[in-house]
């Protein structure tokens, strides 16, 4: 079995790497000649649901879209700023990081948007936080607790005021943060040398030994932990990562992966289509084609 692990483990590092290169390769995005943004959502970098109407959202390099059926999508308030992190943490709230649009880059700062937030579901955004310093790949609100993955420290972040403040925590490659209201001192990370864990807000993470190689996690109720594999196998776990059950699997690697509730699933794959399950991850159902509408 030694063999398959090292070709999952080459798996998750070549997603990472090429999330960088396809997504972080410039700053801002570009506009073709006649000055339109390009086509399409770009490389996404999330999906998750407003509670406000149930509208499933997604997070892209060309900007924030809403899937309007299975075969439609509309770009936000007609904005392409590229959304490296984003999850929405109530209703019409949306917490997002990432690059300006190539109109709204400043001469004076770095093309970072640091923490920026919506409370109209997306139409307009506010400067939280580190705006021309952070660039967040990951944010994770856990209760009263956020913590973000900053791509230019290599370090994960934590704040308990939303935000507004931090405490910058230890160097780690993360892929993705899971965490939960309940523990919020607990968080875990994907990397590409396996999941981990830290019991101290993010300062210190030892390796979850048990786990098998997952791109992304997510942290449910009842403190189920709910992953997706570099193979697309989704894994659970409901004893902290102790023992995993592997359940159903997506068509290949996902690129970014949300846990609504235990048993409603959402990923994105490589192409831009959206899969959705219902059942914990047992089966998949396509809520957005990708290059149809």
């Amino acid at each position: 079995m030694e063999h398959v692990d090292g070709r999952l483990r080459a798996a998750v590092v070549a997603a990472v790497l090429g999330s960088v290169l396809t997504a972080c390769g410039q700053a801002a995005p570009q506009h073709d000649g006649a000055g339109e943004p390009g086509l399409g959502v770009g490389h996404v970098h999330g999906v998750d649901i407003d509670p406000a109407d149930g509208s499933l959202y997604v997070a892209g390099h060309y900007g924030l879209f809403k899937v309007t059926s299975p075969t439609t999508i509309a770009r936000v308030a007609d904005r392409d700023q590229d959304h490296m992190g984003f999850t929405i943490i109530g209703p019409r709230t949306f917490l997002a990081s990432g690059h300006p649009s190539a109109e709204d880059v400043s001469p004076q700062l770095p093309p970072h948007l640091g923490l920026i937030r919506s409370t109209d579901s997306g139409a307009t955004w506010t400067t939280v936080s580190a705006g021309g310093s952070a660039d967040f790949h990951s944010i994770q609100p856990a209760g009263d607790t956020l913590y973000a993955f900053d791509s230019q420290t290599s370090k994960i972040w934590r704040s308990f005021d939303g935000g507004a403040t931090w405490t910058q925590g230890t160097e780690e490659k993360v892929i993705d943060l899971g965490a939960a209201a309940d523990l919020p001192s607990r968080v875990f990370a994907t990397t590409p040398d396996g999941l981990k864990v830290s019991e101290d807000g993010g300062m210190n993470f030892t390796d979850v030994a048990k786990a098998p190689l997952l791109s992304h996690v997510d942290v449910s109720a009842d403190w189920l932990l709910v992953g997706a594999g570099a193979d697309g196998q989704i894994h659970a776990s409901q004893d902290g990562g102790e023992t995993w059950t592997a359940t159903g699997k997506l068509p290949g690697q996902a690129v970014t992966f949300t846990a609504v509730d235990p048993q409603r699933l959402l990923a994105a794959m490589e192409d831009g289509t959206i899969l959705e399950s219902k059942d914990g991850g047992k089966t998949f159902t396509t809520a957005y084609a990708a290059g149809t509408g």
